[in-house]
């Protein structure tokens, strides 16, 4: 049997890769053409961000910066203007060469155990660092006070660079929509972020006046504290495997199809983000979404199917309130008790989550597996406007499903 075709990455990170690629092969070949200027520092700098990305174990997909200590030394290298009191004299194409040849070499090991660097984040690094590069070179001979405050502003700009480049690539491979992403990335920027950025420009301030041996001073704090930061994404991982474990008890009783509290919350998710939800909000609904249908182990006699969306509304509030005081025992925050038990009120009496939760699951009660039990759904949904269910969540959810569900993609 021949292996399916991979799926070819949409146009538009097809572009950015591609540019990100070309603008690596040009530094490349401009830095071996005319030399390093400064090899020591060149050499310090490159094992920093090599240094980073070996220390980026235990991350996970999808994290916004798998290895921060990397990005910080490639950001510092970029806008490192003297060393030592010793004016630098690297231009824009040695600082890419360098993050590039640093990034591979502690990609190595990565690579060989079949865990390569995210082709979309190191394209995003190449170009922000290029981006933040190219703003310094005018500011090296600048005066000390006006030095601080650009530096300022570029990384300002830099982040948001960063920001626009990451939800513009996300939309590409979701077909969410570009505001909200934008929105989502921009809420970031004071976490992981802000401390890349901080980080960078201490080590560049700090070299600038001690030398190179700043380096290693400056590391060990940003080590443990990605460390810790491991430590806490782990234990963040573990909660939620708890919360999906305890979803599955109305499976395992036989109150709800197999695999329909992973179903409601992954389309409520893409519903929440098309809505503009992000951080926390989304952790909320995504938390509540598993747990909507816990309240049915309390049922003497299972809901035919699970499906208690054609229940009459006395008892669907039943349900919901018998849920939400069995979401309060098992420690999760009380936003996800309030949208489990405000689920089946009317939707003008709803808050944005529990709105999200009801249409998605009477979605999935009532759709099946064929394309007419689908358009039949939404029929009820869209009749039920009038009470039960809220037309914009209505729409999006529409919407989402248009292109094709939580694994839609819409062209670059």
């Amino acid at each position: 049997m021949s292996a399916a075709p991979a799926l070819r990455p949409p146009r538009t990170v097809l572009l950015v890769q591609a540019a990100a690629a070309a603008l690596t092969a040009a530094s490349l070949g401009w830095t071996l053409w005319h030399g390093l200027a400064q090899p020591g520092i060149a050499l310090a700098f490159g094992l920093l961000i090599a240094v980073g990305e070996l220390a980026r174990w235990g991350a996970r997909p999808g994290e916004r910066e798998p290895a921060p200590l990397g990005a910080a030394g490639a950001l510092a290298y970029a806008l490192l203007g003297k060393s030592a009191g010793e004016t630098a004299e690297h231009g824009v194409p040695q600082v890419v060469a360098v993050v590039v040849a640093g990034a591979l070499v502690g990609a190595v090991p990565h690579v060989a155990l079949g865990r390569g660097p995210d082709p979309d984040q190191m394209a995003r690094r190449v170009l922000t660092v290029s981006f933040a590069a190219v703003c310094f070179q005018p500011l090296r001979t600048a005066a000390a006070p006006r030095h601080v405050l650009y530096l300022l502003l570029i990384l300002a700009l830099t982040a948001l660079c960063d920001a626009v480049l990451a939800a513009l690539l996300l939309r590409a491979r979701t077909g969410y929509p570009y505001g909200p992403l934008l929105r989502d990335e921009l809420r970031a920027l004071p976490g992981v972020g802000s401390a890349v950025c901080a980080s960078g420009a201490v080590m560049a301030l700090a070299v600038a006046v001690a030398g190179l041996w700043a380096l290693p001073v400056l590391c060990v704090p940003l080590l443990l504290t990605q460390l810790a930061f491991r430590r806490y994404a782990a234990v963040r991982r573990t909660y939620r495997q708890t919360i999906a474990s305890l979803a599955r008890a109305t499976e395992v009783a036989g109150y709800t199809p197999p695999g329909h509290a992973h179903r409601v919350a992954a389309l409520s998710r893409a519903v929440g983000r098309e809505l503009g939800l992000a951080g926390e909000d989304l952790t909320v609904l995504e938390y509540a979404a598993l747990m909507h249908d816990i309240g049915q182990l309390s049922l003497v006699d299972p809901v035919p199917e699970g499906a208690t969306a054609l229940l009459p509304a006395a008892e669907q509030r039943r349900i919901a309130l018998l849920g939400g005081a069995v979401v309060r025992r098992t420690g999760v925050p009380a936003a996800v008790a309030v949208v489990v038990e405000r689920q089946a009120d009317p939707y003008y009496e709803q808050p944005l989550a529990a709105r999200i939760v009801r249409a998605v699951n009477a979605y999935d009660d009532l759709s099946g597996e064929s394309a007419q039990g689908g358009l039949r759904a939404l029929e009820h949904l869209r009749l039920g406007t009038a009470r039960d269910y809220h037309p914009a969540v209505v729409e999006s959810l529409v919407g989402v499903l248009a292109r094709g569900g939580v694994e839609g993609r819409v062209p670059g």
